[in-house]
């Protein structure tokens, strides 16, 4: 061999080791950032079988094989009910592939759906804490580790949309009270005022939650504000700590007894000072952010175009965030933004992925959802302990105070539901295929009508008869759309809806309209009370006049009707003392024509609540 080329093996042989040294010293930061980035899917697991462990590290690149295993066995077990076991080994898999979105999907709704139900309903706080194990899994881990993953935001709305808004659990109306009761304490100023509206708060108290800073160093230093900080530590050791600063003062402002008077009386102090109010907008979007994972400015983004619209179309107040389906929506936007928009196929039915399509599916029916039964009022009603004597000492020991929950339908986001429904719809239609009419066009068609005759049915003449018009021009060929006027139509409506009804279930139709008619007036909400008394009795005549020559049994009369109306709704003990209260003061003062009626049922509701308070 010549010396030349002798030269050049080893210069080639220096060049190797020199580069492979290189790439050693360079080993630890390549692997730093790999974690820091959660490039690494071979965290060892925790409290796993010691077979199972030995087995992970010993396989190394087959730990896949391991996977498919586990994943057959979990699937198994939850076939066979056995939730418990089935979430145990999920939660491995996650640990073994943390970006295998489908396990994680899995071990929320096994959560949420299987071992809450496997829970007694006696028992909803247990339920509860299930369902919130589920969408908190997702939330907080399972989305960071797989954020292009649609299925995992799909699946966290459906949670909120279906688990939590639906109404197929048996504990379903204790759990839209304990996310209402959780979620309202962030989602007003400190001191009520203008920056609320209608008992929800206001846009410009979003516009603060979405300014507010999003640091801790950030309002710490902040010459105006860091005095109420300084107080707060002074008054009391609970704020001595920076990391729980933000929650011992949200605490401190629902529940002042668990600390020192000294730290509420320096709320007291700042009171109507902008520094309080720009420390409150903080903490509760520093709270909304770091607990809830949700970010005040997409929140805003989201009440700007999804908020419920009254006279002009323009303007949309705040969401209720409160309300289960409004997560839902939230949720499912998210996903549509970041791991959305990605289609499967380059054009015609099917484009997009069914997982996709589905997400979509979530913001219109929540906001369906939201027109229904989008108002929420919460009221504390008194209820006796189950099970449990009452000593003669003590006559109220077995009564304590409980809040309830109430839904009511919010006309005010069909709009919202119209502007969706129509962006969401040529994303899935086939250009090719004009004459077919899929699901979604399908579900707008049914919503329209709805919506139309609840907009008539609550008196809101001119905004049915915009909807019947539009109607009329998206679905010419349609026979129910051609009548003369949004009246006729809105009576053949009627007319439809009770043909096959038999006497029982119209007169149950129309006292049904009737108490919730009662409940508006109570409410004060006098448009849609006066609607729905009106459509009551227009349901009344159309019954009586289709069926008058028939042999068979007549509806009662209109008058006796509202009186056993007005009794089922004083005698329905889930309405409170309160709210049946108002009722009576306004009846008595604004209806003379029920005065003489209602005496009777006034003067029984009366003896209830003398005998109560002398208990």
């Amino acid at each position: 061999m010549r010396s030349r080329d002798i030269l050049i093996i080893l210069v080639g042989i220096v060049l190797v080791v020199s580069l492979l040294a290189a790439a050693g010293m360079r080993l630890e930061y390549i692997n730093s950032q790999r974690l820091e980035m959660k490039l690494i899917a071979n965290e060892p697991l925790k409290n796993a079988p010691p077979s199972l462990a030995f087995a992970t590290v010993a396989m190394g690149a087959f730990r896949g094989l391991v996977v498919d295993v586990l994943w057959i066995r979990a699937d198994r077990l939850k076939e066979e009910g056995q939730f418990f076991d089935a979430k145990q080994l999920a939660e491995w898999i996650t640990t073994l592939q943390p970006r295998f979105a489908k396990v994680w999907e899995f071990q929320a709704w096994n959560m949420a759906y299987n071992i809450s139900v496997a829970i007694p309903a006696e028992q909803p706080d247990q339920r509860w804490q299930w369902i919130k194990n589920g969408y908190e899994l997702l939330r907080d881990k399972g989305i960071p580790n797989n954020p292009k993953s649609i299925l995992l935001y799909r699946e966290l709305g459906r949670i909120f949309q279906h688990k939590i808004g639906g109404i197929t659990d048996d504990d379903q109306k204790y759990y839209k009270l304990q996310l209402a009761l959780a979620m309202g304490p962030l989602l007003g100023p400190a001191d009520p005022g203008p920056m609320s509206y209608r008992g929800v708060a206001g846009n410009d108290f979003f516009d603060a939650l979405a300014e507010a800073p999003t640091e801790w160093s950030q309002v710490a230093s902040d010459p105006n504000i860091s005095p109420l900080i300084t107080a707060l530590k002074k008054a009391d050791k609970a704020f001595e700590d920076n990391a729980s600063f933000v929650s011992s003062y949200l605490s401190l402002r629902q529940n002042p007894a668990r600390f020192d008077p000294a730290a509420f009386r320096v709320i007291d102090r700042f009171r109507g000072k902008k520094a309080l109010e720009n420390f409150d907008a903080f903490a509760k979007a520093y709270q909304l952010r770091s607990v809830w994972k949700l970010d005040p400015v997409v929140m805003r983004e989201l009440n700007q175009t999804y908020g419920p619209v009254e006279d002009d179309p323009n303007i949309h107040y705040p969401l209720d965030w409160r309300h289960p389906d409004v997560h839902a929506i939230y949720w499912a936007i998210q996903g549509l933004r970041i791991a959305g928009n990605r289609p499967v196929k380059p054009s015609g039915k099917d484009r997009y992925s069914v997982d996709e399509e589905n997400t979509d599916r979530i913001v219109a029916h929540s906001l369906q959802n939201l027109f229904r039964y989008g108002r929420i009022y919460i009221y504390d009603v008194q209820r006796e302990q189950p099970s449990r004597p009452t000593p003669l000492s003590d006559p109220n020991a077995g009564v304590y105070t409980a809040k309830e929950i109430f839904l009511r339908p919010d006309l005010r986001m069909f709009y919202p539901y119209s502007l969706a429904i129509t962006e969401i719809i040529p994303k899935y239609i086939d250009p090719n295929d004009l004459d077919f009419e899929d699901s979604h066009q399908v579900q707008m068609r049914n919503m329209f009508t709805n919506a139309l005759f609840s907009f008539y049915q609550a008196g809101h003449i001119k905004r049915a008869q915009e909807i019947y018009i539009q109607l009329r021009e998206l679905y010419p060929s349609r026979p129910e759309y051609r009548h003369p006027s949004v009246d006729v139509f809105a009576r053949w409506y009627l007319k439809e809806e009770l043909k096959n009804m038999s006497i029982t279930n119209a007169t149950e139709m129309i006292m049904m309209l009737l108490r919730e008619a009662y409940f508006r007036y109570a409410m004060r909400d006098d448009d849609e009370a006066f609607g729905r008394e009106k459509m009551a009795e227009e349901a009344y005549k159309v019954y009586v006049g289709q069926y008058h020559d028939e042999q068979r049994l007549q509806l009662p009369d209109f008058k006796l009707l509202r009186y056993n109306a007005l009794l089922d709704f004083f005698n329905d003990q889930q309405y409170p003392v309160v709210l049946r209260q108002n009722l009576i003061a306004r009846i008595r003062i604004e209806r003379p024509e029920l005065a003489d009626q209602f005496t009777e049922i006034e003067q029984k509701f009366l003896q209830q609540v003398r005998e109560q308070q002398s208990q």
